[in-house]
């Protein structure tokens, strides 16, 4: 009878233990690796969302930048790190690419990361420098065909989506550009300083280029135009059917407990669902991207079939 009593006395313990532990996540600084380098939109997403993480969980969320090959180092980096809910990668729509090329690398990314939460999703802007003389998409389409292969087309890096934004716009238009590839923000910065012409830069770091006049913008890539420039055309109005855009999420190591994925889960989404969060989103020019983990894992599913479309027509090799 004792050891009956004491069997049951454990099983209770170990019933008790599950949520308790659950809700003692996280005891420790947690990790947000982000692979795009300071100053840029991922680490502009990453720095808002640890934040209101920190104050929410009582303890710090500290933004790891670890730059370089269109944010494969960071994502390498937490597909092999612990499973323990201690570190986590800022996602990003780039990350479909590599959903996308998955023989090629030293990780799996739809089986090694984790889906979390959505965070935000906007749209990239087509962008000059003010020397390019092209006013309007249609304008730009014409100096191209009349200069192919000439116009420098910037991008953070081969396979990002501000590449494959740059892709698709030539698909769609039928024109060629020179692609040059940078690492993360110096494409923005040598837009700026008129080393390349045009670049499809995410809006959140475009904007005060945009507004201070240092660069022009042509269309913002999705469907319908951005609330925080309004007066820039959609490009679908000059390509009808086009679409692209950028987007970021939190994801894990594969294998990182349930209670702790369910628990960051609510979290992001109670900032994306508070207004002053959702109003600096707003700000960046883009909408909240609340959900569970398997609508990020449908997001990431469609967004990669698109992806590997673009680099299939293309004939892109992405190493």
């Amino acid at each position: 009878m004792a050891v009956r009593r004491r069997s049951l006395l454990v099983a209770s313990l170990g019933v008790l233990s599950r949520p308790a532990s659950a809700q003692s996540y996280p005891s420790r600084p947690v990790r947000v690796v982000e692979g795009y380098g300071p100053g840029g939109a991922p680490d502009i997403i990453a720095r808002l969302i640890g934040k209101w993480l920190a104050e929410r969980l009582g303890q710090p969320f500290v933004i790891d930048n670890k730059p370089g090959a269109s944010g494969r180092i960071a994502t390498e980096a937490v597909a092999k790190a612990v499973p323990d809910g201690y570190t986590l990668l800022l996602v990003l729509n780039n990350n479909t690419v590599d959903a996308a090329i998955k023989d090629k690398l030293p990780y799996d990314f739809v089986r090694d990361i984790a889906p979390v939460a959505g965070i935000y999703r906007q749209p990239l802007v087509m962008e000059v420098h003010p020397s390019v003389p092209a006013d309007t998409v249609a304008e730009f389409i014409a100096l191209a065909k009349s200069k192919p292969g000439k116009i420098n087309m910037a991008s953070a890096g081969v396979g990002t989506g501000t590449h494959l934004a740059g892709e698709m716009f030539q698909q769609a238009a039928g024109v060629s550009l020179f692609h040059v590839p940078y690492r993360g923000v110096q494409a923005l910065r040598d837009t700026v300083a008129g080393q390349a012409d045009v670049y499809f830069g995410v809006v959140a770091s475009s904007l005060p280029q945009i507004k201070a006049g240092k660069l022009r913008a042509l269309a913002v890539t999705t469907a319908t135009r951005s609330a925080v420039l309004p007066d820039v055309p959609a490009m679908a109005e000059a390509l009808p059917g086009y679409e692209f855009s950028a987007w970021y999420a939190v994801g894990a190591p594969k294998g990182t407990p349930a209670e702790a994925i369910a628990r960051l889960n609510k979290e992001v989404n109670a900032a994306l669902a508070d207004p002053q969060f959702a109003n600096q989103l707003a700000e960046l020019g883009g909408i909240p991207l609340a959900g569970s983990p398997a609508d990020l894992r449908r997001l990431i599913g469609s967004d990669t079939e698109k992806v590997a479309q673009i680099i299939k027509v293309a004939g892109l090799t992405i190493d």
